[in-house]
This record gives C-alpha cells, sequence and structure tokens, in this order.
C-alpha cells in the first residue's frame, strides 16, 4: 500500500495548519511520521508543493529526504510528458542520485507515445529506480482519449490505454518484474479499455482510486485479478481527512484491510 501524501488547503485547514509552504511541509512530515512502519511506499503529489513556488519546493526537498532517509520508497507524482531534452531534462531533475528532488520514482505522461519517454525510463533502470506511465486513470475525463483506438503504428486497432501497456510489456520483457510501471485506477474495467491482463506480469501497476474516490482495498483481488500482486494501492483522502490525531489508525486500518484479501 501507498500513501498518497496530497496537500490540499482544505485539508491544511482541517488539520490547524495554514495555506502555505510551512504549512504543506509540516502536513507532509506528520503524514510521513504516521507512514513510517505501517507502509513501506509514500507518493507525495508535487503539485500542491509547487504552488507555493521557490518555499514549496524548498518544502518538498525537505519532505522528499525525510522520507527516503525514513527508509520509505517516494514515488514523486509530477506526471511529466514531452520530448527530446525537456523530457530528459525532467527526468534528470528527480531520478538523478544526488539531485535536491531525487525520488525512487516519477509518474510520466506518454501523450506523444511511450517512445517519447525513452530518456526517463533509462536514468531509472541505469540508477535502480522505477517510471510509472498513466495507461487507464481513474478520472471520467481521460475515458474517451484512453480508450480511443489506435488507427497506425505497432499498437494499430488496439486502444490508447492498451497500446501503452503492451509497449510497457515490451520493455519489462524477461523481468519477473520491471522497473517500468502503469498507472491504472482502481474504478477502472479492464475490458472497457481493452486491456489484456496478461500483458501485466511483469508490470508494478499504480492503483489510484481507493478510498475517496469509491474503491475498496477489500475488492483489489476481483479488480485486478491475475495481475493483483503487482498492484501498489494508493490511499490518500480517506486517510489524511482522519487528522493529525488519526491518521497512524486510519492508515493502520487501511493496511490491515489490504492484508486481510492478500
Amino acid at each position: 500500500m501507498c500513501l498518497g501524501i496530497d496537500a490540499h488547503a482544505y485539508l491544511l485547514g482541517e488539520w490547524g495548519l495554514p495555506d502555505t509552504a510551512d504549512g504543506a511541509r509540516t502536513f507532509a512530515m506528520r503524514a510521513l511520521d504516521a507512514a513510517a512502519g505501517t507502509v513501506g511506499i509514500v507518493k507525495p503529489q508535487v503539485a500542491f508543493f509547487e504552488r507555493h513556488g521557490s518555499a514549496g519546493y524548498a518544502a518538498l526537498e525537505d519532505v522528499l529526504a525525510a522520507a527516503r532517509s525514513a527508509g520509505l520508497v517516494v514515488i514523486a507524482d509530477v506526471k511529466r510528458g514531452d520530448i527530446g531534452t525537456t523530457i530528459d531534462a525532467y527526468g534528470e531533475a528527480w531520478l538523478t542520485p544526488g539531485s535536491p528532488l531525487e525520488v525512487d520514482a516519477m509518474t510520466l505522461v506518454a501523450y506523444q507515445g511511450v517512445g517519447s519517454v525513452a530518456g526517463p525510463i533509462s536514468l531509472a533502470r541505469s540508477h535502480g529506480k522505477g517510471v510509472f506511465v498513466l495507461a487507464a486513470t481513474s478520472n471520467i475525463e481521460a475515458f474517451p482519449t484512453q480508450t480511443a483506438v489506435l488507427q497506425s503504428g505497432a499498437q494499430h486497432r488496439e486502444t490508447v490505454a492498451a497500446g501503452i501497456v503492451a509497449e510497457v510489456d515490451g520493455i519489462n520483457a524477461g523481468a519477473e518484474l520491471g522497473s517500468v510501471g502503469v498507472v491504472i485506477g482502481a474504478t477502472v474495467n479492464f475490458t472497457d479499455y481493452g486491456i489484456d491482463p496478461s500483458l501485466l506480469a511483469s508490470t508494478p501497476i499504480l492503483a489510484p482510486g481507493f478510498g475517496e474516490q469509491g474503491a475498496l482495498l477489500r475488492d483489489l483481488p476481483d479488480l485486478y485479478g491475475q495481475v493483483a500482486v503487482n498492484v501498489i494501492a494508493n490511499v490518500g483522502r480517506s486517510v489524511l481527512k482522519a487528522g493529525p490525531s488519526g491518521i497512524a489508525a486510519a492508515l493502520r486500518e487501511h493496511a490491515d484491510e489490504l492484508a486481510g484479501v492478500m
């Protein structure tokens, strides 16, 4: 299980914190304290720090360093996507050892094709890190695009989401579990997106949509079937809304629910 650290303005207020970079730092540090020893992975949503400008990034650097020092695997939810040297620079910012923003994995958007994010993928693999490429997300606005059928290329006649899954499967070929994952929401029906679960056997799956968005952790084996063991189940607001005094207990309750079915 993964704890998404989303420093929403309204959550900061409910926690009695100011909507500032310092407030976001304090919020995230308390979330890390609750996560350590209960879950192995955290996923800070970078946008909630970025909105505070340079002070927000300074706060984020502190949070990332603290998370990694605590032995947590850190996924930066940055959703970067571009081509050429630009996407390479994004990868260098987040995946280079020693970088102020160093994490263990980052999320990528391959709108221009999976080949467009080859730079960060190569960098991740060379440093023992990972990436997660968005494939089938849990927001309904993405459904028309992600289920659109490709008209050319190697994945001709497959949906955009299925094409991404197939390309990532090719990259991970030969690995028991590869360094390149995909994002497939827990509210997604594989059939609706044309996704063949057999192509996910070697692929880590980052799964948002549990908790506040409606999916239940106890249903994870049914939702993901034969590849359920590859899933990183992300929880966020359903835990964070418990507040600073209740987050640890809420997180443990979620972890116990997942452990009971896996």
